[in-house]
């Protein structure tokens, strides 16, 4: 697929929940492996702290990342972009892959409702790194901490 280590960005309107939940698993699973990119189109100030809940229960620690704005640039330097509800907001460049991800957005939602998003965007994640590393069998069950 590509010869050099992939980068992946993960893209929702706050990049506070969904994306940093995303690109928390994609580091765990994929280790150096795979390049991981968040960003946001409206960007908020903190991460969901129940998405960092979440994430906790998980072994995987989120609390200490920062959203970001969206760029040109990030969406040039990646080979997979994957968006999460920010619609039209994300550039298209020819030779990159697309994905939209149609997932409930965990902003105000409750402990349960967000460890539900959140184990969707794990098992997306995981057939996600079976695609972009298939000479690999990654541990998938059991996060990196």
């Amino acid at each position: 697929m590509m010869s050099q280590k992939p980068t992946v960005l993960f893209v929702c309107v706050h990049n506070a929940g969904r994306s940093q939940m995303a690109a928390g698993y994609l580091q765990s699973f994929a280790a150096d492996r795979i390049e991981v990119l968040s960003a946001g189109s409206e960007p908020k100030d903190r991460i969901n702290p129940v998405a960092v809940s979440a994430m906790a229960e998980e072994g995987i620690d989120i609390a200490g990342n920062t959203p970001r704005l969206l760029t040109v640039d990030a969406v040039r330097e990646s080979d997979v972009v994957i968006t999460m509800g920010c619609g039209d907001a994300c550039p298209i460049f020819p030779g990159k892959r697309y994905e939209d991800w149609q997932l409930d957005d965990p902003a105000g939602q409750d402990a349960d409702t967000v460890r539900r998003i959140r184990d969707e965007i794990r098992s997306r994640v995981q057939a996600l790194v079976a695609q972009l590393l298939p000479d690999t069998t990654p541990d998938l069950t059991a996060p990196r901490t």
